[in-house]
């Protein structure tokens, strides 16, 4: 039997996955009317969100196939580095990783330091991010939020400060959103929601566990 957290992310999935063409693509999926005549006689159009999964009579088998087809295509390296522009200005900005991280972590209750120690990256690059000198990828900061239980809008700050957003057409984003609002931070019952989707390209320590 699915287990009850798997079946609430299923459920958060199905109504808030957004990619129309990937979805349209699934053997079985019924193409909704988007079109229609409103009580005036006038043709009117539903929100595309009518074409997500949550309204499919059999979502539940629409979904089984979609997981099927999944693939992690989100390898990324741990960093990025910042143009000699960014690293000559990035003195005088106020808005950087390294500006914000601190105070994110702080509303953890954790340390840079301890929050290294958990992620799959080399120390000294971490090291490096944590000063500014080089910058996360999207990967690694999704990482960091499930690792140090971190709140969804210090999440979003340190996307945006990376040039980064939450996007509904992208599996990995929807899976650790949900994580994060839902506080699913378990280490199991986190890495059996990451499995479900396939996702194993987090830069997550996985031999940190106590």
């Amino acid at each position: 039997m699915k287990a009850e957290f798997i079946r609430a992310l299923d459920e958060y999935f199905c109504a808030n996955y957004s990619d129309y063409v990937r979805l349209s693509a699934i053997e079985g999926y019924q193409m909704p009317e988007v079109l229609y005549v409103a009580e005036d006689g006038n043709v009117a159009r539903r929100d595309s969100s009518c074409m997500r999964l949550c309204h499919q009579e059999n979502c539940e088998e629409l979904l089984a196939k979609f997981k099927d087809s999944l693939a992690d295509t989100t390898f990324t390296f741990s960093f990025s580095f910042p143009t000699v522009r960014e690293r000559l200005f990035g003195r005088f900005e106020k808005h950087t990783f390294a500006k914000h991280l601190p105070e994110a972590l702080h509303h953890c209750g954790e340390t840079a330091e301890e929050a290294g120690a958990k992620l799959d990256v080399a120390p000294k690059y971490w090291n490096k991010i944590v000063k500014g000198t080089l910058y996360p990828e999207k990967n690694t900061i999704f990482a960091l939020a499930l690792v140090t239980r971190m709140q969804w809008r210090d999440v979003v700050t340190l996307l945006a400060v990376c040039g980064f957003e939450f996007k509904e057409d992208d599996v990995r984003d929807i899976v650790v959103r949900y994580l994060i609002e839902q506080k699913l931070f378990n280490e199991d019952m986190r890495d059996a929601c990451l499995a479900e989707y396939k996702l194993s390209n987090l830069p997550i320590r996985r031999e940190a566990r106590a």
